[in-house]
């Protein structure tokens, strides 16, 4: 899995990018500092703990029994010492049941629950080399958690027991002022099913580049493009080309305005067997104020004709209401009309977020979805939290409630 697939037919913008990726992570070279032994590295390194357990009930309007996802998350990872610009690093994961499975994990053959999509399994989540001997550069090969802007292409699902996980090559360069280029090769997602699911691993042939710049006073601009060539799901496979902007200006010493704008536009790229061209649109405002922050967005995801706007490798979850109604773009494509409201109350973090949700062409309506969520980090090693969610159909899918308890402890 950890060794890239050959090449394909009809890849030339493919490789093209990739160039420009390694050449732009290379424009500056210097000899690796010596450190310490290999010995030293190896011994001499940290551990990392992580647990969370979690409690998830779901309740749709459908002849499905409720699901009860009672499941705990224990990461264990260990990251040597430096060598010669050198580091290894690699965790492993397990995720067990509390009680019953009484819930439809898509593994767990319990199909007459609604799905709850942590399996329990355990599994290698990282194990990467990275080597930092270059000026200003990062250079990871391996299973790394990897992620970029809001995560809408690329993102870790990282609410899911069993995260998103990357085989690739990833370099990273800040030699240019205000200036980060993520560049790599993406060649496997090891997705929330887990490996003991034919739907665990999802292998691809794809470069990306990720160009931000943070030297504007009104907020950071990024432009990006991503090959996505699916070997075993031509129809996904799609080139993605964007620009992003989000920033906020102070309008007084207690209030700040907020703004993000993205536009891009997806083509059918490699072996697809469609043709179309469909456009992403983010527009954002809000007002930060006395520990208040409210904002006001459209996200629009279009259809061509039927083939709409598709982000697989995104953490979803965060994207298009925590219910998970919008997993998959509808075929006529996906209008998410939201407003939130956030603030911290001695500690604990509170959001409240409605959504409105309608299509994009043969203007039809979906439904709405409201949600609530309370956090308290105790300190850096713990966090409690608790959120709910509730999707109210209008012409697709079913009335859903969700909500959830968790303990995180972290070292």
């Amino acid at each position: 899995m950890l060794t890239p697939l050959p090449a394909r037919k009809g890849q030339r913008n493919q490789k093209s990018l990739l160039a420009l990726a390694i050449g732009s992570l290379l424009a500056s070279s210097a000899t690796p500092v010596l450190s310490q032994t290999l010995t030293d590295a190896l011994t001499g390194g940290a551990v990392s703990l992580e647990v969370r357990y979690r409690y998830e009930f779901v309740d749709q309007d459908n002849p499905l029994d409720q699901a009860h996802a009672s499941t705990v998350r224990t990461r264990l990872g260990y990251r040597t010492g430096d060598f010669q610009g050198f580091e290894v690093f690699a965790e492993a994961e397990d995720v067990t049941a509390v009680g019953n499975e009484n819930y439809n994990s898509t593994i767990n053959d319990t199909t007459d629950h609604s799905v709850v999509a942590d399996p329990t399994e355990t599994e290698v989540n990282q194990i990467y080399v990275r080597y930092k001997g270059l000026p200003d550069t990062t250079l990871t090969y391996g299973r790394q958690r990897f992620a970029l802007d809001n995560h809408r292409f690329i993102g870790t699902v990282g609410w899911r027991q069993n995260e998103q996980t990357f085989d690739a090559f990833i370099g990273a360069n800040e030699s240019l002022p205000d200036t980060t280029i993520t560049a790599g090769y993406l060649y496997n997602a090891n997705r929330i099913f887990s490996d003991a699911s034919p739907n665990g691993n999802f292998p691809m042939q794809s470069p990306i580049l990720n160009v931000q710049y943070q030297g504007l006073a009104a907020g950071t601009l990024t432009a990006y493009g991503y090959l996505f060539d699916f070997t075993t799901a031509d129809v996904n496979s799609t080139q993605n080309f964007g620009l992003r902007f989000t920033g906020g200006t102070d309008v007084t010493e207690d209030a700040k305005v907020l703004y993000t704008l993205e536009y891009a536009i997806q083509k059918d790229y490699a072996d697809n067997p469609q043709s179309f061209e469909a456009a992403y649109w983010l527009a954002e405002a809000g007002l930060a104020a006395y520990g208040v922050t409210v904002k006001v967005g459209m996200e629009t995801l279009e259809s061509d004709d039927g083939r709409s706007f598709q982000t697989p490798l995104a953490t979803l979850h965060a994207m298009n209401g925590w219910a998970d109604q919008f997993l998959v773009t509808p075929d006529d494509g996906l209008q998410d009309l939201y407003v939130s409201a956030g603030a911290a109350v001695k500690g604990v973090k509170l959001l409240a977020i409605f959504h409105d949700y309608s299509s994009d062409i043969n203007s039809l309506s979906y439904g709405s979805e409201l949600g609530l969520l309370a956090a308290y980090p105790v300190n850096k090693h713990y966090t409690v939290g608790a959120k709910f969610a509730s999707y109210a159909e209008d012409g697709r899918g079913v009335d859903t409630d969700k909500a959830w308890l968790w303990g995180q402890v972290k070292f």
